[in-house]
């Protein structure tokens, strides 16, 4: 039975690295100043970016850096003080969190062209329980009032998004083939 479930935690760890996707910043460009002003947003727009998933940034490592800031100095390209610095040329980030990241060149004159990101994350939806809220009883009265508004909580699902060049593993592999891995790998378990 130990054995079973060493394998089980194993396996646990295998697929939550297969599930997460790296994305290239850039494509074969890499980071650097953009051909035109919303390239990296545009992209970023066209790709569904979940917790585990990780962006690497490719630059010249004496040229150019990369800088996670707030919203403030994203838009303001304030480089003086960011969230994280990178510096290394090949910089691989992780995304763990739900929310948005942003990112900016830690060359003020290349963030000035453009050079900058904003990713959302989506929400871990695995673990998300939704409650509501009962409604108050009616009232006794005969006269009629208006419907009590909804104080339930709903959620919006985005629509699925296309893949673009630049990614680099598709919806597929990432959805459909992890969840018939791990299905076959339990069935096994109990042949």
């Amino acid at each position: 039975m130990l054995h079973r479930f060493s394998f089980l935690v194993c396996l646990l760890v295998i697929i939550n690295t297969v599930c997460a996707r790296e994305f290239v910043v850039g494509g074969s460009k890499g980071w650097t100043v953009p051909s035109y002003d919303q390239l990296y947003n545009q992209w970023a727009e066209k790709s569904r970016f979940q917790i585990s998933d990780s962006l690497l940034f490719v630059y010249q490592q004496n040229q150019d850096s990369v800088l996670q800031v707030t919203r403030d100095a994203y838009d303001s390209c304030h480089t003086e003080e960011p969230t994280a610095k990178f510096t290394d040329g090949h910089t691989s980030f992780k995304l763990d969190r739900s929310g948005p990241y942003y990112f900016i060149s830690g060359n003020k004159d290349n963030c000035h062209k453009n050079q900058k990101l904003v990713i959302v994350v989506m929400a871990d939806r695995s673990s998300t329980k939704t409650t509501t809220t009962s409604s108050p009883p009616p009232s006794p009265s005969v006269e009629s009032s208006p419907s009590p508004a909804y104080t339930g909580t709903f959620e919006i699902t985005p629509a699925p998004s296309q893949d673009t060049p630049g990614n680099t593993a598709s919806p597929f592999a990432s959805s459909v083939l992890p969840s018939a891995f791990i299905v076959t790998m339990f069935l096994s378990l109990f042949s």
